[in-house]
């Protein structure tokens, strides 16, 4: 005890704890309490949500499997922190409320409004003022977005938390709408490319008839099949009947002419199969492959077609619903009493950081001078 007497005493008889602590424990004294001015907080709640949103789920599995990536509406969030803490949120807030006047009355102490002694009236210094100001974050705990506003008046503070409230559900709905426009955009395409396609694959069918002069080759190749078969059976029964007549009576007339035409329909027989199955490139087995790719690619463009129309209704559909939409959950409050300066906590926390500097300092000056050598 005698120890920390005598060393109080030294310590208030040296002319450096005055300098180093009592001094800036006296000069923020003299500011938080006399000359630094009120500020005043206003506080919103809000969260973002889908109007298909599911309640949570009340097993533990369920709860596992949501806490996994985002959850509903947790991106939109995160856009809308983003949005607040940006340029564009203090551009449009300063074009309805004049940021620098209500920030900069001659009211406000000298250190505490803008521009700061050590600031310029630009744009830059004002967003790095406005970032001081405001404060969001979200609620791991209940999910919620709070929104605290910081300003030298209680009407000032609340006005401030409504307008970037309000541009925050500006926000949420032109997110929606590019949504919507872009997926509609999408669907719109799908079905041009897809009609597209439906009708390079009716060109191509029609061109492929054009050059090859058929209208449709299964069919007439099934034609020339029915045709030949039944030459073949003609042919059949001439024959059988020319084989009757040889044996009846060898030198009966009608064999001439039966022979005759056997060998007509024998001809006709070859040329039908030549025209379906020849040797040449101009034979319908030749043609028929390349149509049949051709019905393919077309039945298969008519089918996208289909789908994307589908696509398209119900893009469309969709586009009627509001996906996302914010929920105030706590309107702006316009406070009672001043939140800062808190000034008994800045003192103390000065006053400590002061004798703590100072000891350490004190410290290593007494050692330095102990191992210091005698004269």
């Amino acid at each position: 005890m005698n120890f920390l007497r005598n060393a109080g005493q030294k310590l208030a008889q040296n002319s450096w704890f005055l300098v180093g602590v009592i001094l800036p424990v006296l000069l923020s004294a003299v500011y938080y309490y006399g000359i630094a001015s009120d500020q005043y907080v206003s506080e919103s709640r809000f969260v973002i949500k889908a109007p298909n949103q599911r309640a949570a789920q009340t097993t533990s599995f369920a709860n596992l499997i949501q806490s996994t990536g985002l959850s509903s509406g947790q991106e939109q969030s995160n856009q809308v922190i983003d949005f607040v803490r940006s340029r564009s949120a203090l551009e449009t807030l300063d074009k309805k409320l004049d940021i620098k006047k209500a920030y900069g009355d001659p009211g406000i102490d000298l250190l505490s409004r803008f521009p700061r002694i050590w600031e310029k009236n630009a744009f830059e210094d004002l967003f790095d003022y406005y970032r001081t100001k405001i404060e969001i974050s979200r609620d791991n705990d209940t999910g919620l977005v709070v929104l605290r506003t910081i300003a030298f008046s209680p009407k000032d503070a609340a006005a401030i938390n409504a307008h970037l409230l309000q541009q925050s559900e500006t926000l949420v709905n032109q997110l929606n709408e590019n949504a919507r426009n872009k997926a509609i955009s999408e669907a719109e395409n799908r079905v041009v490319e897809a009609q597209t396609r439906v009708n390079k694959a009716l060109k191509a069918v029609s061109d492929y008839r054009s050059q090859a002069r058929l209208v449709e080759p299964l069919k007439e190749a099934t034609g020339v099949v029915e045709i030949a078969n039944r030459l073949i059976t003609e042919r059949a029964a001439l024959e059988a009947q020319l084989s009757t007549v040889r044996q009846v009576t060898p030198d009966h007339p009608s064999i001439p002419v039966l022979r005759e035409q056997i060998a007509s329909l024998t001809r006709e027989i070859e040329r039908q199969n030549s025209r379906l199955v020849g040797g040449g490139t101009n034979t319908i087995s030749r043609k028929l492959p390349d149509y049949e790719a051709l019905q393919i690619e077309q039945e298969l463009a008519s089918q996208l077609l289909v789908l994307s129309q589908t696509s398209l209704e119900q893009a469309r559909t969709e586009a009627l619903k509001q996906q996302f939409y914010l929920e105030r959950v706590v309107e702006p409050n316009v406070p009672d009493l001043p939140e800062y300066p808190k000034a008994l906590k800045t003192v103390l926390t000065i006053l400590g950081f002061a004798l703590c500097l100072y000891f350490i300092i004190w410290m290593f000056v007494v050692g330095i001078l102990e191992h210091a050598p005698e004269d």
